[in-house]
């Protein structure tokens, strides 16, 4: 079905004017013998009899012909245009991943240099702000650089899930976050490696974006048919109306924006995996889920119990314990 599409619409305006042209006019011909046999008079049919067929087939062909070379002179416009906003946008990222980040690297040094130097309070608040606030644009060019690597090709390899959310859960393991973990032995999906940036970044907003004393993290990993699902929920301040707005709409406007480039960095990652991102936000929290597509994964081996010891043969986890006596232990160490 492809290849007769690309046959018919390579063609130019006159060309397919013309087919068209031809083909209506023998249908013409043909239809009208066909009349005449069925009432018995074949003989008595004329070309004559066809000049308001082939008229009626004339001017349809004409409007046709406007109608093509109107399309075709939009959907060059077209590929001009988007041609020139990629090359706008690789030029941009460019400039801001290299040249920009160099700059703010400089910002860094000088500030590393005044901190020794500056002896009040208030110039080390400055200081310090000016650090996170670099610190922050450097971070954006690194998910910039996450989302232009990432390969537009459907993935054609398995990943398991449980495996990877083992490894994002493992960089936040802190004493003021309470962490739960609901998952199977294993969950494998049809994915590459660079599933780990949306899972991290959704692990990752739902600690930094929270301001609650204890930052609750509650994670569930369920196999639903073909369908594999990663629900994240946090106990933080929900995501903002605009935000959610923002990302259903898939476009930014000047009065709605996304204040952060890791929201997209989950939906285009997501996306490109071949999977879908919801995200549902109430008084509690936010809870964002992935889904990506079920694939079995290899013979099991047995024990099935990880490095980290949170993840057991045949039984769910709740991880939250080990976090809680870890934070205990962390507490006695310091009396």
């Amino acid at each position: 079905m492809n290849l007769e599409s690309d046959l018919v619409f390579d063609r130019s305006p006159r060309e397919l004017a013309v087919a068209y042209l031809c083909l209506g006019s023998l249908f013409v011909v043909v239809t009208d013998l066909a009349v005449a046999s069925a009432i018995g008079s074949p003989s008595t049919w004329t070309p004559i009899q066809a000049v308001d067929g082939w008229a009626l087939v004339g001017v349809s062909s004409l409007v046709l012909y406007g109608a093509t070379a109107y399309q075709q002179r939009r959907a060059v416009t077209a590929r001009s245009e988007l041609e020139t906003s990629n090359q706008q946008l690789q030029v941009l990222s460019r400039v801001f991943r290299h040249n920009v980040r160099n700059d703010l690297n400089v910002i860094q040094g000088y500030t590393d240099l005044l901190s020794d130097r500056v002896d009040d309070e208030r110039s080390r608040e400055c200081l310090e702000t000016i650090r996170e606030t670099t610190d922050d644009v450097v971070e954006i060019s690194e998910k910039l650089r996450v989302i232009e690597d990432a390969s537009p090709a459907p993935p054609s390899g398995r990943v398991d899930l449980v495996d990877a959310v083992a490894e994002a859960t493992a960089e936040i393991d802190r004493a003021d976050v309470s962490l739960t973990v609901d998952a199977p032995a294993e969950a494998w999906v049809r994915a590459d490696e660079s599933i780990e940036y949306p899972i991290r970044e959704v692990f990752e907003n739902a600690v930094t974006h929270n301001d609650e004393s204890v930052r609750r993290v509650d994670v569930r990993v369920t196999e639903t048919g073909s369908t594999t699902c990663l629900e994240v929920r946090d106990n933080g301040p929900g995501l903002p109306d605009d935000e959610r707005a923002v990302l259903r709409a898939e476009e930014e406007t000047p009065l709605s924006h996304a204040s952060s480039i890791g929201l997209w960095l989950v939906k285009w990652m997501c996306e490109t995996q071949g999977g879908t991102v919801g995200f549902e936000t109430s008084d509690d929290g936010t809870t964002v889920r992935l889904r990506f597509e079920s694939v079995d994964g290899p013979a099991s081996t047995g024990s099935t119990e990880d490095a980290d010891g949170w993840r057991q043969c045949g039984n769910d986890t709740a991880r939250s314990d080990a976090v809680a006596d870890g934070a205990q232990e962390s507490a006695a160490d310091d009396d």
